[in-house]
């Protein structure tokens, strides 16, 4: 029997660490990706909040799952130093919730450049931010978000590739993809699936790009979820469902909606035979 482990962000369900914890726990899942507590982004939170979470999760025999981070969700032209800074702040959190990966993003590119002209700028900022993931002991996972250089497959796989890295893989989001016109499995999973740690759960209409629970949109979910299935797949699958609020930073739930997100992927999981835990 294939069993995946089920997380979630837990600041789709309320701000509150207490309330993402309880929900998750009553869904079934043990663990928390971690982008926001209190309002406050996981790369800026203290020495003490990150030890109240630390305290929450080991109250209830919960982990981190992914450091849910927002390095690389900015332009390529500001300052590189500054998500330097966050990915120290990061790998900090890391260590001290005993994760192993980290979420980040590839750049966004000024409206009067291609892809193909910030390229190099975003090869070499994405090598640093790996050789530091190397020595600390850390993963970095790729997320496919849109409008940044790496939101098509051939372009994550160029980056990947390019930085040779164990230290750089593959963060897949069926819902973004199909937000730039991309067919999730049929265009990119054969691709992409040698480099694919981490998974992450929501679907999206490809008219509209409206983000609806998995299974009911045109993003792939059942095919991908099979071939995941059939391939061996043993990892992480994070909920983040985006059903009420969808914005640059982020998105939002509640728990209602995010129930019904996780009982949506739960009659994918079960209709194929996968357990999750």
């Amino acid at each position: 029997m294939t069993v995946w482990t089920l997380s979630g962000f837990g600041d789709e369900i309320d701000p509150d660490p207490v309330v993402q914890l309880a929900v998750l726990s009553a869904l079934g899942a043990r663990h928390l990706e971690l982008r926001s507590a209190w309002d406050v982004n996981v790369v800026d939170l203290d020495e003490s909040q990150l030890e109240t979470v630390k305290s929450l999760l080991d109250e209830r025999n919960m982990a981190v799952s992914a450091i849910a981070s927002p390095i690389g969700k900015v332009s390529i032209t500001d300052d590189p130093d500054g998500e330097r800074d966050r990915l120290r702040r990061a790998i900090g959190a890391a260590h001290r919730l005993e994760c192993r990966y980290i979420r980040l993003f590839s750049f966004y590119r000024p409206e009067t450049s291609t892809p193909e002209q910030i390229r190099d700028e975003v090869l070499t900022r994405m090598r640093d931010w790996a050789t530091t993931a190397e020595a600390e002991g850390v993963v970095l996972v790729h997320e496919n978000e849109k409008e940044i250089y790496g939101d098509t497959p051939d372009r994550v796989r160029d980056i990947v590739e390019a930085v040779g890295s164990p230290a750089l893989r593959v963060a897949w989001d069926n819902a973004n993809f199909v937000q730039v016109g991309v067919r999730p499995f049929t265009d990119g999973y054969a691709m992409l699936r040698p480099y694919l740690e981490y998974l992450q759960v929501k679907d999206a209409i490809a008219a509209t790009g409206v983000v609806v629970p998995a299974g009911d949109g045109d993003g792939e979910l059942k095919e991908t979820l099979t071939a995941l299935r059939d391939d061996g797949y043993a990892g992480f699958a994070s909920l983040e469902p985006h059903l009420a609020l969808q914005t640059a930073t982020g998105g939002f739930s509640g728990p209602a909606a995010f129930g019904r997100a996780a009982r949506a992927f739960a009659a994918l999981t079960d209709e194929i035979g996968v357990q999750t835990r």
